[in-house]
């Protein structure tokens, strides 16, 4: 089998597999294989094969660091461009103290019962609550005295 053919089966594997991960570095390297694969039909021997791929991928995967630190690193799971949810209201009827100082609670929203956490800093009362992040099937929220303090803030 061809080298060039070889590159790219691997990027086409790294592609793949970055469906399942999300975070887009398994792509940059993807994009190194794939620059590896163009240099070995382009006939380069091995060692520059492995060379382009190489540089390519830290480049790609530089790249995309940067372009994230500069969007200001912000997690998907409290950027409400990313997520719809974030902002949202939700009606919390009874908290759960676990005993350090943390409550938690179930409440419907969008039709289904979700975990509920209450961030640091809102107060357990029954009402209405904002979604302030989602981690996995848990809605992070505030109450509307913690965005009056954020506000002053």
């Amino acid at each position: 089998m061809a080298d060039w053919i070889v590159w790219l089966i691997l990027a086409g594997v790294l592609v793949g597999l970055e469906i399942f991960t999300g975070t887009f570095y398994l792509l940059m390297v993807g994009i190194g294989l794939a620059a590896g694969g163009t240099t070995a039909f382009l006939g380069a021997g091995r060692p520059l094969q492995f060379l382009c791929a190489a540089v390519v991928g830290v480049i790609a995967t530089v790249l995309l660091r940067n372009r994230r630190d500069a969007a200001g690193g912000q997690d998907s799971a409290s950027d409400p461009n990313v997520n719809l949810d974030i902002g949202q209201t939700i009606k919390v009827n009874k908290w759960h103290d676990l005993d350090s100082g943390k409550y938690t609670s179930r409440a419907l929203y969008r039709g289904t019962m979700w975990d509920v956490d209450l961030m640091h800093g809102s107060t357990p009362h029954p009402g209405i609550f904002v979604i302030r992040e989602v981690r996995g099937s848990r809605l992070l929220v505030s109450d509307n005295s913690a965005d009056s303090s954020r506000e002053e803030a």
